[in-house]
């Protein structure tokens, strides 16, 4: 997992600051070349879907990427604002090729990214996307640019919106409506605005709407999944049954219960696990988490019989792991929810269904669902670096590593990487006691600075 030496490609796909590398129109059309070379199909038949999210840079980078895909033959799909889970589904609904989503997820609207979908609706394996790197830095592996009859050509999708809202309206139970409940949905201004309020309403839930005023730059700006509190405020200020706060991308969910208390992926995992266990409908015998999962988790599912497999932080990587060994639910405590019976990524409208199918059949609240789970104390400090140079040869680091690790003995976990997405190096402590665990992730970040690492 992540073994390949990739310099463009963090964890979910190319990021950064719009228009300063390598977020660059430059680079986002060698990708739109690289990428038409790539999928099969080859020249005047290659087909490429891309969405975006609301950032004012998306214009500039749809339009590059698809100048790079028309000019090397191939054909574009432009689908304007959409989840990027859409994107996954209407590339294998369209029979494409391969998918392209510009956004940088939960970032502020300065920065933006460009990930890509296989034909299957997944996202690309490292070593794809590291094909893809060595073509735009060394073009010469690629083929003459298209000229004359041969150039591809670009369609705009204009119902997309609606095709993937059919499509999410058919993942809930025909037996089951939303009739009764006020559900406050906080899109973020981000790309689930049209759908997520849409969705909920056709399947009769009274909808509060937030965050659906997107101007360019007020993507996850105070709102979102980045900022549950304000949604919290507003479901017991208008005493709503559910809240859910997406992030500027879709992808991901956090929920709040009735009362204003948040609800993470760890919680949801944990309540979809045992419903889908109650119905024979777990598969593996558990769910897939990340080191980042809490342990409190684990052993909310040990007590069910089920079992709690980790991985590296990004949900491609949980979503391999449960592709290789036959699980059917993961995802991550920040709200990155699989459902593989159901979609190829993680998908936060789609996850809010999931829960509320389950308040449904049980006839309970969500504080009623969510309230048996247990989290241990969970401190994560992070702290901007200059560069990344391997962690195992950071010495004060690794010392102040194996301290905490000695202090918590078999009580807690010890979590230190570097952001995939971020200039960011994360610490993560977990202990029965949030006080010594905060002191300890606290010894970790004063040794990385001692190292001279951060900025």
């Amino acid at each position: 997992m992540g073994d390949v030496n990739r310099k463009l490609f963090g964890t979910d796909g190319v990021r950064g600051v719009a228009n300063v590398p390598p977020m660059t129109p430059e680079v986002a059309l060698a990708l739109g070349r690289a990428a038409a070379m790539m999928f099969p199909g080859g020249r005047g038949h290659t087909r490429i879907v891309i969405g975006k999210d609301t950032r004012l840079s998306g214009y500039m980078f749809e339009t590059a990427m698809a100048a790079g895909i028309v000019s090397m033959g191939a054909e574009v799909h432009l689908c304007g604002p959409i989840p990027t889970p859409g994107i996954a589904y209407l590339t294998v609904g369209m029979r494409a090729d391969a998918g392209v989503v510009i956004s940088a997820s939960h970032n502020p609207f300065e920065d933006n990214g460009i990930k890509f979908f296989g034909r299957d609706g997944f996202k690309l394996p490292d070593e794809v996307e590291a094909r893809i790197e060595r073509l735009v830095e060394d073009p010469s592996g690629l083929p003459g640019p298209a000229t004359g009859r041969d150039f591809g050509r670009a369609h705009r999708i204009d119902d997309a919106i609606g095709r993937y809202c059919v499509y999410l309206k058919s993942q809930f139970p025909k037996n089951l409506g939303l009739d009764g409940l006020r559900i406050a949905v906080d899109c973020a201004n981000g790309a689930a605005y049209k759908v997520a309020p849409m969705v909920l309403r056709e399947l009769g839930a009274d909808v509060v709407e937030m965050g659906v005023d997107p101007d360019g730059t007020n993507i996850n700006e105070n709102c979102g999944a980045m900022h549950p509190e304000v949604l919290a405020r507003k479901v017991v200020e208008l005493r709503c049954d559910l809240g859910l706060a997406l992030d500027g991308d879709g992808d991901r969910a956090i929920l709040c219960d009735e009362h204003g208390e948040v609800v993470d992926g760890d919680a949801v995992l944990a309540i979809c696990a045992g419903h889908m266990a109650a119905k024979g409908a777990l598969k593996g015998g558990g769910v897939v988490g990340t080191v980042m999962s809490n342990f409190g988790l684990e052993l909310a599912l040990r007590k069910k019989g089920l079992r709690l497999v980790r991985t590296d932080v990004g949900d491609r990587y949980v979503v391999e792991e449960m592709q290789k060994n036959g699980y059917n639910l993961g995802g991550e405590q920040s709200g990155h929810l699989l459902f593989l019976d159901h979609s190829t990524t993680g998908d936060g409208i789609l996850s809010c269904l999931r829960i509320l199918e389950v308040m449904l059949e049980a006839g309970k609240r969500l504080s009623d669902l969510s309230s048996p789970f247990e989290r241990f104390p969970q401190v994560t400090l992070s702290g901007k670096v200059r560069e990344k140079p391997p962690l195992e040869a950071l010495g004060r680091v690794q010392t102040a590593i194996k301290d905490a690790e000695s202090a918590l003995g078999d009580k807690g976990r010890v979590n230190v990487r570097y952001s995939g997405t971020s200039a960011l190096l994360r610490i993560m402590v977990e202990g029965e006691d949030e006080g010594h665990v905060r002191r300890l992730a606290q010894q970790i970040l004063d040794a990385a600075g001692d190292e001279g690492i951060l900025a």
